[in-house]
């Protein structure tokens, strides 16, 4: 299947705002998190009243482009989650589906109060009811086998566990807050079929588009740093030769199965 991959190098705003109205199935994205982290052109300290401009004015756009059956997934962390919400479900009328919870079991270490292990994805669609949500092509094998079980395997539940891409892997990218390949593997399978257009607005090391690449899906990513389009290009260039993560729970065999 032939499938387009556009990448662009601008501000995600301006740059969504070409784009047609209702042309993107799915919009799924890591933006910054106002943590003052080195994006290298963006500026990651804004004030508050800055941060929440800044995110009502691309999630605008956003809302704009989906299709009438679209969603979208927003990464975020704690600080500024609660305030995506009201504005996708109080300003933007989009209609809530989940709160995921990405667990991964190293990160920032603290001395005085608990480390942080997770981050958060709202999954927000555009109709209550009409979305593409294709759960056969998520489940995760049953850990003990029932009669009464989908033989396909369970819905893998709101909290997922997957490792950091960490700095020695060598899928590694010189990115700051890279997420692991199979965190998009699976909302792009549930999410989007293929020949769909998925966007990815905060491209960063292009891993949406890397995995649309694999799951032949159109995509179209943005953003504003030219070195990490560089990247970007390059790692569509390279060898394929699986998702540098997974869900433990895919490698399981359901207990009592042996017995049938």
């Amino acid at each position: 299947m032939d499938k387009e991959l556009k990448i662009i190098c601008g501000d995600a705003v301006s740059e969504m705002a070409k784009l047609p109205t209702a042309s993107v199935n799915l919009i799924v994205t890591d933006p910054p998190y106002n943590l003052n982290k080195n994006y290298g052109v963006f500026q990651d300290n804004l004030s508050f009243n800055e941060y929440m401009d800044f995110s009502r004015n691309w999630l605008r756009e956003a809302v704009r482009l989906l299709t009438a059956d679209g969603s979208i997934y927003v990464f975020m962390g704690t600080r500024y989650i609660s305030y995506l919400y009201v504005m996708l479900e109080q300003e933007f009328k989009l209609f809530f589906n989940s709160w995921i919870t990405w667990f991964y079991t190293q990160g920032i270490g603290k001395v005085k109060g608990f480390s942080p292990r997770h981050d958060d994805i709202l999954f927000f669609t555009k109709h209550a009811k009409i979305f593409t949500f294709n759960l056969d092509n998520i489940r995760v094998p049953q850990k003990f086998y029932r009669a009464v079980n989908n033989m396909r395997g369970a819905n893998p539940g709101n909290v997922w566990e997957f490792s950091h891409t960490h700095y020695c892997h060598k899928n590694r990218k010189n990115h700051p807050t890279q997420k692991p390949e199979a965190l998009f593997e699976r909302i792009i399978l549930a999410s989007s079929n293929e020949g769909d257009l998925v966007l990815d607005p905060f491209m960063g090391s292009g891993t949406a588009i890397r995995v649309c690449q694999q799951l032949n899906r159109n995509c179209i990513g943005i953003d504003i740093n030219p070195e990490y389009v560089e990247m970007t290009e390059k790692r569509l260039s390279e060898p394929f030769a699986g998702f540098d993560s997974i869900d433990e729970r895919m490698l399981r065999t359901p207990k009592g199965l042996k017995n049938l």
